[in-house]
């Protein structure tokens, strides 16, 4: 598989183990470079899709753009200029014509128990599509009847129990944890597990644990060694939006 995610496991443990306020420092920025991944979320009337359903099929589109063939073709550049850098996302909702238009975009839609999300190329944020920038961030509730176990041989996601997010900011994160544990994968060689994982299409499960569990499954101090034994990588946000800088958003487990 494509090696381009590499940079992410390569700075890791530094963005992990970086002072918070560093997190949301954007000096070392071009402004007009940033480019975002646009994340789309079917939301119809009717049926309302699941909470947990929509930002599972998120999650898996997300890091099916980058392993997917086009990420070692035309894909590459975009996907490069985006991956060194932070890995912003910007997560709006669609239904209708509108989800209809966004398949005209390059991108990859998954689907999971009826509930569709569309991950898009990365874009340069000055340059994003009309189609996608008329989309609404803001959306209602979802409603969810999350079971409590997770199913049997896939990553888990484990949201931050003791930090609310709307659905956009969650499909965002949860983003971010398939694309850091890919990363970790192909790092550690492991590569029969990428690809067995890459064959479900990058199926995961959603998860909110009980604070104490959160708490002790948290890398702590050395999270290179919290992924050799655990096989858990953590997402720390920047804080641009809905969370502070530095909040630790999702806990990704190996399965």
């Amino acid at each position: 598989m494509s090696p381009i995610l590499t940079p992410l496991a390569d700075r890791y443990a530094s963005w992990l183990t970086r002072p918070a306020a560093a997190t949301v420092d954007t000096s070392d920025e071009d402004p007009a470079l940033v480019r975002a991944m646009p994340i789309i979320l079917r939301v119809e009337r009717d049926p309302t899709p699941s909470r947990t359903a929509l930002l599972e099929a998120a999650a898996a589109a997300a890091v099916a753009v980058c392993l997917a063939p086009e990420a070692e073709a035309e894909w590459a550049e975009p996907l490069r200029e985006w991956i060194t850098s932070r890995i912003r996302k910007v997560s709006r909702r669609a239904r209708g014509a509108h989800w209809t238009a966004v398949h005209t975009l390059p991108g990859i839609t998954v689907e999971v128990d009826g509930a569709e999300a569309r991950a898009l190329l990365p874009y340069r944020v000055a340059e994003t599509p009309k189609i996608v920038s008329r989309l609404q961030i803001s959306g209602s509730e979802l409603p969810d009847t999350t079971p409590a176990t997770p199913p049997p041989g896939v990553p888990v996601l484990w949201l931050n129990p003791t930090v609310p997010m709307t659905a956009g900011k969650a499909a965002a994160q949860v983003g971010h944890a398939t694309m850091l544990l890919a990363a970790h994968l192909h790092a550690s060689a492991a590569t029969e597990d990428l690809q067995a994982w890459a064959a479900t299409t990058f199926r995961t499960a959603v998860r909110t644990p009980t604070e104490h569990d959160w708490q002790a499954a948290l890398p702590g101090p050395n999270p290179a060694h919290a992924w050799t034994t655990q096989g858990t990588v953590a997402v720390r946000d920047a804080g641009f939006t809905e969370v502070a800088p530095g909040t630790v958003t999702v806990l990704a487990h190996r399965a």
